[in-house]
């Protein structure tokens, strides 16, 4: 006997319609799809290393020297004592290279800043030793990155007589965190806010400015909305802000959430652009890519989410941006596109906003040969602030 067709007055043929059999065949086909999709973000297995007492590995020995019984450790507990190593030895590093600047006309010092969320963050602040403080600039770096890199920028700004304070946010730097690993791109945003408390409690009187870079400029920008920070600011500066950010390939939109639940830290190679040059200048990539502080890694798979997340937000909420801002962006960035921050320029309520566009310059632009340019535009601009 022929089946009915299905019609809006066909309820109850369902199971007539669709077999045991085509109904086992039809999830069997869903399972395959679903192990398709996510395989290139399923985690890699590590061999675990021979037993060693001196070894940093998931087995510890007790007992007498002479051997005994085999404790095995929890993977999160070994995962998190290599973790807390490789923190200590980033911020060993981040230390050094703060004591070793010997400047004249530059004090930097640093400090470790302990966030209402129990983490500790490396920061570092870099103050004018002959010309007395007449402003602040709050900076916060790109993704992969830390704030060192921008030292050089940061005594340019002395030299107007601003300080600027860096602070390396979660998973970068010499701060806590798993390198390169971010949980929540909204716990960066909080603990951006709690910093500059700190900042302007120091600095009664003066006014603040906010510095940031790529997806530094992301969490800047969402701190921005909160009215509490509009008023506590004078303006933010953002060189290729990530607004206009895209996967290296749709399905990862699709798929990112479900990856980032299950598989959080994994590094995803697939996720990656490549063949993506961030600067034109040969020495300025070597110093990054040779720099211990640089994460060289595929992205991780939460974070890569957290960025497509935060930048979504942005740009949903781009007429709720009332503070004065500049934004700075190269015409041929392949990383974080120009047309997200012509959209921010277009679309944000400010009465005090200019775009400025690089022809020819890549993402990294305090990077690229024509950097000093970069930073004339960025210095005119905080020095007409201050002044009025």
């Amino acid at each position: 006997m022929a089946s009915e067709m299905l019609t809006s007055g066909a309820s109850g043929r369902v199971s007539a319609l669709i077999s045991m059999s085509a109904w086992r065949s039809f999830m069997r086909m869903m399972m395959t799809v679903l192990f398709v999709i996510l395989g290139p973000f399923r985690e890699r297995r590590q061999k675990v290393a021979p037993i060693s007492v001196s070894a940093k590995e998931e087995k510890v020995v007790s007992g007498c020297v002479g051997g005994g019984p085999v404790v095995r450790l929890p993977a999160a507990i070994v995962r998190r004592v290599v973790a807390d190593q490789e923190v200590a030895a980033r911020r060993m590093i981040a230390i050094r290279r703060v004591k070793e600047d010997e400047d004249d006309k530059c004090l930097r010092d640093y400090s470790l800043f302990g966030t209402p969320r129990g983490v500790t963050l490396f920061t570092q602040s870099w103050s004018p030793v002959y010309r007395n403080v007449r402003g602040l600039v709050l900076l916060l770096h790109g993704l992969n990155e830390h704030s060192g890199r921008y030292s050089d920028f940061a005594k340019q700004l002395n030299g107007i007589g601003i300080k600027v304070y860096g602070m390396d946010w979660i998973g970068h730097g010499g701060s806590d965190g798993l390198h390169a690993y971010v949980p929540s791109l909204d716990d960066a945003v909080v603990d951006m806010k709690a910093f500059l408390d700190t900042i302007l409690s120091e600095n009664p009187g003066l006014p603040c400015f906010c510095f940031a870079h790529s997806t530094g400029a992301a969490i800047v920008l969402k701190a921005a909305l909160d009215p509490k920070v509009e008023a506590q600011i004078h303006g933010i500066v953002l060189t290729s802000p990530a607004v206009g950010v895209s996967p290296s390939h749709p399905i990862f939109s699709v798929i990112a959430p479900i990856a980032s639940f299950l598989f959080p830290r994994y590094q995803c190679r697939a996720a990656n652009k490549s063949g993506t040059v961030v600067c034109r200048d040969p020495e300025a990539l070597i110093a990054k890519y040779s720099d211990p502080l640089v994460y060289t890694s595929a992205i991780r798979v939460r974070t890569g989410c957290e960025i497509l997340r935060i930048s979504a937000y942005i740009q949903e909420n781009l007429k709720r941006l009332r503070v004065s801002f500049l934004v700075l962006h190269g015409s041929a960035d392949a990383v974080t596109d120009p047309e997200g921050s012509k959209k921010l320029y277009e679309e944000a309520s400010s009465t005090d906003k200019a775009i400025k566009l690089y022809d020819g310059l890549l993402h990294d632009i305090l990077f690229e040969p024509e950097r000093q340019t970069v930073i004339r535009d960025i210095t005119e601009w905080l020095i007409q602030r201050i002044e009025d």
